[in-house]
């Protein structure tokens, strides 16, 4: 292997950590990249999936691995207990941004990032057109952005058995509408694509973006997301997206390879936060 690759740290092993590591061993060493260690809540998981000098048992071990990118994509409580110490040892991208709903934990992750020289990546995902809203953020000319996502019932993993109810063919039910900001902590594994939103519109913010979950039981084979953009003069866009996904998938098909997209432009960009 070219000491030239970049050395990723994969941290959760779910259908996406999976992918990506799967992704990894196949292409890694056509594109620059090698597995620095893999970590599982559970780690006989990983029991003969694996080399073993690769399985990292203890989380807090990470910095006994020479890691140039840490991958989060397990739990926005990974983020919150050990993005800073990440931070101080390598790029990190945060699989579940919606953790940086928090003010402080956001603030303490890019004070992090620019003491160690280091960068906060934050995937795009499943939101289409990320790049032509922090362009408007940056450029002062974005007054407003509302996303929608609508799934099937059986995709959410929500808080406080908020969709225990629901049943076959009852059509479509708006679950919560207002602000991403109190919408992270009831959907944090659903709306990560409402929070790269809220990053790339940092100036509005999480509190200044509104979200909107939708349950829909005739949404069988795909999840649906809804874009709106408002700017100056009577601009807006609106865009529709439908990825498909199966019954009780979290993540829709396409986000895969959005998030294997996002890892190869890890090539460090010095202490920031870099929407990708």
């Amino acid at each position: 292997m070219d000491d030239r690759s970049l050395k990723v740290g994969i941290v959760g092993y779910g259908h996406l950590g999976q992918f990506l590591v799967e992704k990894i061993q196949r292409e890694g060493p056509k594109v620059g990249l090698q597995l620095a260690f893999v970590w599982n809540r559970n780690p006989d998981k990983l029991k003969d999936l694996l080399p073993k000098e690769l399985v990292l048992h203890e989380l807090s071990d990470f910095t006994h691995r020479v890691t140039d990118v840490i991958v989060e994509v397990c739990h926005p409580r990974i983020v919150k207990e050990f993005g800073v110490r990440f931070l101080s040892h390598a790029h990190f991208l945060v699989g579940s941004p919606s953790a940086l709903s928090d003010p402080q934990l956001e603030q303490e992750l890019r004070t992090a990032a620019k003491q160690h020289g280091k960068t906060l990546y934050v995937p795009s995902g499943a939101l289409w057109g990320g790049q032509d809203i922090q362009k408007m953020n940056d450029s002062g000319t974005l007054r407003a952005l509302s996303i929608r996502m609508s799934k099937h019932p059986s995709c959410f993993r929500l808080t406080g058995g908020l969709l225990s109810d629901w049943t076959e063919g009852e059509g479509r039910r708006v679950l919560y509408s207002g602000s991403v900001a109190e919408l992270c902590p009831i959907a944090p594994n659903n709306v990560n694509t409402m929070a790269a939103a809220a990053i790339a519109a940092s100036k509005l913010g999480f509190h200044g973006v509104t979200g909107e979950i939708v349950s829909d039981t005739a949404l069988a084979d795909y999840h649906i997301v809804e874009v709106e953009v408002i700017g100056p003069d009577g601009f807006s866009v609106k865009t529709v997206r439908q990825n498909p996904a199966k019954l009780g998938a979290v993540t829709g098909n396409a986000t895969y390879n959005s998030f294997w997209s996002s890892l190869l432009v890890c090539k460090g960009h010095g202490g920031r936060v870099y929407l990708c």
